[in-house]
């Protein structure tokens, strides 16, 4: 008979002694045998199974939180297609203004020593001119305008006692006019040759300088970079019912300049409204930090140009 030469030679192996049961029809008995130290086999874990079982338990964790906090805790207005999006856009924006504005006050630090010497040696008055004004409407579907049957008027308990379309805020500017220039006339829009600016103060507005101080109102986040141009209360209420569209205007902060204000300058009249309305509506509908980014680079050229002024 053959010897099988596969068979392996273990005489000179270390080895340990196993139970292993015998069995059989209708009885069990133990019988010990010998096998090899090396093949027996090894049950402990070592650091990088350690690791790889850590971090799959670590991986379910966070799994089951962060479904959890979707399911239960995200506003369902989130959940909307591109509301995401849009709230990542405003995010962005608001970090580009409030770099902006630090950035603008710095490099105009000069403007607020020597203007406000040249505006006191110009005429009688305060230096700075802060005028309420109306920004962003953020309310939703204009739930003022659709009180619901069954539903009391809260508008008595509400922050907003009067409906102004949306948030008031007080703008700064240098001041370019005489002192108490409307006190007899009331509100009214600048024209050219208007006799209540200053001498000084058409070459602020043609410079637009006089907007400077606005970088405060960035900064405290009123207004923004780039935006429509924040206007009075009584405006707000006369246009919106002249001008188709006005009140989209108020669906994004205003900002101290603008595709309307590069492109049309200041308003003069009604027609002119309409106008700088389009540009409005234009920009709400295609705004991205691109469109800012090239909106703030013909406002230079609009600066040392003068297009628009009065």
């Amino acid at each position: 008979m053959e010897q099988n030469t596969n068979r392996l030679n273990y005489a000179n192996e270390p080895t340990l002694t196993l139970e292993r049961p015998n069995t059989g029809y209708g009885f069990v008995t133990g019988r010990e045998i010998t096998v090899p130290e090396r093949v027996a086999p090894s049950y402990a874990p070592d650091v990088a199974f350690k690791s790889r079982f850590l971090l799959a338990e670590l991986l379910g964790l966070f799994f089951v939180a962060f479904s959890t906090l979707y399911i239960f805790g995200l506003p369902s207005v989130l959940t909307k297609p591109g509301q995401m999006k849009l709230m990542v856009q405003r995010a962005v924006k608001r970090s580009v203004d409030l770099v902006g504005s630090l950035v603008g006050l710095t490099l105009c630090l000069p403007f607020f020593i020597i203007v406000p010497i040249l505006i006191k040696l110009d005429s009688r008055g305060p230096v700075f001119y802060t005028q309420l004004r109306i920004g962003v409407n953020r309310r939703r579907a204009d739930r003022r305008y659709h009180q619901r049957n069954g539903c009391e008027n809260r508008r008595g308990e509400d922050r907003r006692k009067e409906d102004l379309m949306g948030k008031p805020f007080r703008v700064i500017k240098f001041r370019t006019m005489v002192q108490d220039a409307e006190k007899k006339s009331g509100p009214v829009w600048a024209s050219k040759g208007d006799p209540r600016i200053t001498k000084l103060g058409r070459f602020l507005r043609k410079t637009r300088i006089d907007e400077i101080p606005q970088f405060l109102n960035v900064f405290m986040g009123d207004m923004a970079l780039v935006g429509p141009r924040p206007e009075r209360p009584n405006f707000v209420r006369d246009l919106s019912t002249q001008v188709e569209g006005y009140t989209r205007r108020l669906q994004v902060k205003p900002g101290i300049t603008g595709l309307a204000q590069v492109e049309a300058g200041y308003d003069s009249d009604l027609e002119s409204v309409r106008q700088k309305v389009g540009y409005d509506i234009n920009y709400i509908s295609n705004m991205s930090l691109w469109s800012d980014i090239k909106i703030m680079a013909k406002t230079v050229i609009v600066v040392f140009t003068g297009k628009g002024a009065c």
